[in-house]
C-alpha cells in the first residue's frame, strides 16, 4: 500500500482515538444512553419516521433518565411525569436556564430577554417591562386594541359562514395584528402582501430555533 495511504489512515484513526477519549473525559459524567460515534452522535440510530420511537426504546432500556448525542451535542432526555416534575419542580433552580440556539448566537449576541439567563435575563427582563409599559401595555389602550382586533376577527368568521375553516391562520393574523397595533401604532387587513410576508418570516424563524439542526 502507497506510504501516502498509510499515513493518512493513521491520521483518521489517531484523529478518531483523540475524539473518543475526550467524549469519555468530557461527557462521563453524564447519565447512561447508547454509545455516540465520534461526530456524527447517534443520529444514525434514531428512526428516521420520528424520535419518538427511539426515545420509548431507549427509555426501556435506560430508564426515565438517558442521554443522547445530536452530533456532537448531548442532550439529557427525562422521561415520565415524576421524573419531569422532581426535575422542574423540585429542582427548578437548577433546571430554570435556557439552552443555547446556535444558529442565533452570530445576531443575538447574548441579548434578548428569550434567549440569555441569570443576571443578564434579570437586567433585559427589567428593562423589556418598563418598554413595554411605554407601549401601553397593562393599561387601557392595549385593551381596546385587543377588542378592536377581536370585532375584525368576528367579521371574518362571518364570512365564511357554512364552509369549513381552519382557523389557525386566523388566531396568526389576530396575534401578529395585536402586536403591530402596539409597535406600529396600526393594524393590516389579513390579506395584505406585507403583512403576509411578515407572518411567514416569522412562522420560518420559530421553525427553525425549534429544530435540532439549530442547537449547538
Amino acid at each position: 500500500m502507497d506510504t501516502s495511504v498509510l499515513l493518512l489512515l493513521a491520521v483518521l484513526l489517531s484523529f478518531l482515538l483523540f475524539l473518543v477519549r475526550g467524549h469519555a473525559k468530557v461527557h462521563g459524567h453524564l447519565p447512561p444512553g447508547p454509545r455516540p460515534l465520534p461526530l456524527l452522535g447517534n443520529l444514525l440510530q434514531m428512526d428516521r419516521g420520528g424520535f419518538r420511537k427511539s426515545f420509548i426504546q431507549l427509555q426501556e432500556k435506560h430508564g426515565d433518565v438517558f442521554t443522547v448525542y445530536f452530533g456532537p451535542r448531548p442532550v439529557v432526555m427525562l422521561c415520565g411525569t415524576q421524573t419531569i416534575r422532581e426535575a422542574l419542580v423540585d429542582h427548578a433552580e437548577a433546571f430554570s436556564g435556557r439552552g443555547i440556539i446556535a444558529v442565533l448566537q452570530p445576531i443575538m449576541q447574548e441579548y434578548g430577554v428569550s434567549f440569555v439567563n441569570e443576571e443578564r435575563w434579570k437586567i433585559l427582563r427589567r428593562l423589556f417591562v418598563a418598554t413595554m409599559r411605554d407601549f401601553g401595555i397593562g393599561k387601557q389602550s392595549v385593551e381596546d386594541q385587543i377588542k378592536e382586533e377581536a370585532k375584525c376577527l368576528v367579521e371574518e368568521l362571518k364570512n365564511h359562514q357554512g364552509v369549513s375553516l381552519d382557523p389557525t391562520f386566523l388566531f396568526q393574523c389576530v396575534t401578529g395584528n395585536i402586536i403591530c397595533s402596539i409597535v406600529f401604532g396600526e393594524r393590516f387587513d389579513y390579506r395584505d402582501r406585507q403583512f403576509l410576508r411578515l407572518l411567514d418570516l416569522l412562522y420560518r424563524t420559530f421553525s427553525l430555533i425549534s429544530s435540532f439542526s439549530s442547537q449547538e
